[in-house]
């Protein structure tokens, strides 16, 4: 057969979404581009690799075999470019790190400290949420992660790096925001705005008020950090926030840490990466620079 590593760069892309349109977009190429890479690769193949069936494609027999392929030479072409970059040594190198939202509150910082340290470094940083991190992890497609609570359900090397307290947020005029001591059960009489599920700071806020027998008499569902504060300030209810979030809000006022028993919720921070995983140069320089100065930025 002969293809060419574009075609399955972009089969490869419409496998994973099951859509020219989103392949397109994620390779920054018109539709028509894409369906006539794939065109190609099928004549190359001599059989379809996709159907239609009503408004969704599907691979067929042959694709899901194409699609095991271009896999195993993705990662292969990988390897050989992180073989490369480990020659090349840290300076040249090529960094690709993935953080929790609620991390890039401080993780930008942290960047900058090690590029001006190894300017050569070539980063690619994406934020997101745990859910896209965890399948980044699994896919192999980044180097490091900064997250949370490590997945138990993955085979990852994690290693902590700085505390992460939990805290209970307020508006300033809220009538909590002046008490002290405040008793668990009082909660149970307020609204709690939180994260989606599947976040990190949901599951560990459900498991310490599930541990308590705290049932919060409502609750508001946000995707974000900033959407749980301007929510808080403007007195929709309380919050559940990493410390590390608040820095400009309660500088200025604008929020407020309740002073409840048994808070803060103490977590860590981790540097995670998948087990067996040949850390190139500029990652194992990374991984070596939070662990011993995160907690300097």
């Amino acid at each position: 057969m002969n293809l060419t590593l574009r075609q399955l760069q972009v089969f490869d892309a419409v496998a994973r979404h099951l859509s020219f349109t989103r392949a397109a977009e994620e390779l920054y190429l018109t539709q028509p581009a894409v369906s006539m890479q794939v065109k190609q690769l099928e004549g190359a193949v001599g059989l379809p690799l996709f159907e239609q069936l009503g408004k969704k494609i599907h691979l067929t027999e042959a694709g899901q075999a194409m699609h095991r392929c271009s896999r195993t030479i993705a990662e292969q072409l990988r390897e050989a470019q992180q073989l490369i970059e480990e020659l090349k040594g840290i300076e040249g190198g090529r960094l690709r790190i993935t953080v929790a939202t609620t991390v890039n509150y401080f993780a930008t910082r942290l960047l900058s400290a090690f590029c001006h340290r190894y300017p050569g470094v070539r980063v690619s940083l994406d934020v997101t949420n745990r859910e896209h991190l965890l399948r980044r992890l699994d896919a192999n497609e980044t180097d490091i992660a900064l997250m949370g609570q490590p997945p138990a359900d993955l085979d990852v090397v994690a290693e902590p790096f700085m505390e992460n307290p939990l805290v209970v947020i307020a508006a300033p005029d809220h009538a909590l925001s002046r008490e002290r001591r405040i008793p668990l059960k009082r909660l149970q009489q307020e609204t709690f705005l939180m994260r989606e599920r599947g976040s990190g700071t949901r599951m560990a806020m459900e498991r310490f008020l599930a541990e308590h027998g705290i049932t919060p008499s409502s609750s508001i569902e946000m995707t974000s950090n900033e959407a749980i504060k301007q929510s808080v300030e403007a007195g929709l209810g309380l919050g559940i926030v990493s410390a590390h979030t608040l820095e400009l809000e309660l500088e200025v006022g604008r929020l407020k840490v309740l002073d409840v028993e048994s808070f803060p919720i103490m977590r860590r921070w981790y540097v995670v990466y998948r087990k067996g995983k040949r850390l190139s140069a500029a990652a194992q320089a990374f991984k070596d620079f939070v662990l011993k100065e995160a907690h300097q930025c």
